[in-house]
């Protein structure tokens, strides 16, 4: 792979590796993984991680593939009691659901930015436009680096420190370099980023401001991929959030299902559609809907997850029209560059949820995305990412052929704000011309 690297800042200054330590554990990584011994409290009520294929057991650790079969590792817990109340009670964003993720009982004292229980906002005005009962739409642009990974970052970033790494890494299609070089910022250690040189400028920018390691790369997300997980193998102390601690990153994922089902009053919606990229988003959402069903915090509702990709990169959405269960992998071609993941890890466990629940995976063109951006805009004053103008155009086009109920209350996951990806949008607006400064010109302008 050819590739340039472009380092914009040096190493941490000295005593950074010091404050790492302070704000989590000093033990080693571990490399091998073993069966489960014991539970961790390091971890708070997880218990071990499980293979999605398998079901073999493994302590608590930094693995992410089952030695047996290859499968992917997920935590698995022993939860307690838990009331609304308990919960209610937390702070105002994710940690108000610390028991319900593998992360330390004092999570929320520790120095993290805090994201999470973002707005669900009613969306009356687009739901009228599209012949609509009920329609939500989750607004996670509130989040600290706005969008949903600063979630995912989140709990990586505690399990990191748990488990000893030094360095916060990751390879990103920009949100997540985003996410990790803030939240390293204010945890005061030091992270390594790797994106595509291809990326959107304001991603770069809003990455490079924090202050780390930025390298780009001449290739797509895959190829960036392939070389963080070479890297992991070759700095044992570098914890890159979706690989090597991926199993604990993918639960962040989770609160945006935690905060959906609080937020409409502790139940869950008939129908949500989800943006695709690693897929990890909508897997887990279902997840936790599932948990908090199985701990009685809702009532046991019917719920149908729909999933959303750009054609220009839609792996999932073509493996479920053929009906295959295997996702073939494709070389990404879309302005949606945060879900421009052409082999998505989680594509398989995508079409199962999709399936088990009664929904549909589909795609929309790069001209219905930027029409759904400016539809979300002037319905609702929500300027969304590309990701959202997906995820509203896949909303459309199935309501369009009958695919989705327009009478079922409705929830859509808007995960980044606009302002990251101006240049996809930019085309489609009209710019006025400066005008004089008199009121003949401004009534001229006005007819």
């Amino acid at each position: 792979m050819n590739g340039e690297a472009r380092e914009m800042v040096p190493s941490p200054a000295r005593g950074q590796g010091d404050r790492w330590e302070r704000w989590g554990r000093k033990s080693s990584p571990v490399t091998t993984a073993t069966t489960r011994t014991s539970p961790s409290a390091s971890f708070g009520y997880a218990t071990g991680l499980s293979c999605r294929e398998c079901g073999k057991v493994y302590e608590l650790g930094p693995y992410y593939a089952c030695e047996e079969c290859f499968g992917p590792l997920e935590v698995c817990y022993d939860y307690p009691a838990l009331t609304r109340s308990d919960i209610e009670a937390g702070p105002p964003n994710m940690w108000r659901y610390a028991s319900l993720l593998p992360v330390p009982p004092d999570i929320a004292s520790r120095p993290t930015t805090e994201p999470g229980y973002t707005k669900l906002i009613r969306a009356d005005n687009l739901a009228h436009a599209l012949g609509m009962r009920r329609l939500w739409i989750k607004d996670d642009r509130g989040n600290p680096t706005h969008s949903f990974k600063d979630r995912v970052v989140a709990v990586a970033l505690a399990a990191a420190a748990e488990m000893g790494f030094k360095v916060l890494a990751c390879p990103s299609t920009g949100n997540l370099a985003n996410a990790v070089a803030a939240a390293a910022a204010r945890a005061g250690v030091r992270s390594v980023v790797m994106v595509p040189a291809d990326l959107e400028l304001q991603k770069i920018i809003t990455t490079s401001v924090y202050g780390g390691t930025f390298i780009t790369v001449d290739g797509t997300y895959d190829d960036v991929n392939r070389l963080a997980s070479e890297l992991a193998g070759e700095h044992p102390d570098w914890a890159f959030v979706n690989v090597n601690v991926r199993p604990y990153y993918a639960e962040g994922s989770k609160t945006l299902g935690f905060e959906i089902a609080e937020q409409l009053g502790w139940r869950l919606p008939e129908q949500v559609v989800v943006p695709i990229a690693s897929g990890a988003q909508l897997v887990k959402v279902d997840k936790g809907f599932t948990e908090l069903t199985s701990l009685g915090l809702v009532p046991p509702t019917p719920w149908r997850v729909f999933g959303a990709q750009a054609t220009g990169c839609s792996p999932v959405s073509a493996a479920f029209a053929a009906g295959h269960d295997v996702v073939r992998p494709v070389r990404p071609d879309t302005i949606a560059k945060s879900l421009a993941i052409g082999n998505p890890a989680d594509g398989p466990y995508v079409l199962d949820v999709v399936r088990r629940t009664g929904g549909v995976v589909a795609d929309v063109s790069d001209d219905e995305i930027v029409d759904s951006i400016r539809l979300l805009a002037g319905c609702e004053g929500i300027f969304g990412e590309t990701a959202g103008g997906v995820t509203l155009g896949v909303l459309r086009k199935l309501l369009s052929e009958g695919q989705l109920d327009p009478e079922a209350e409705t929830v859509i996951i808007n995960s980044g704000d606009g302002l990251k990806t101006l240049d996809a949008i930019a085309e489609a607006i009209d710019l006025p011309d400066p005008i004089r400064p008199t009121l003949e010109a401004f009534q001229e302008a006005m007819s």
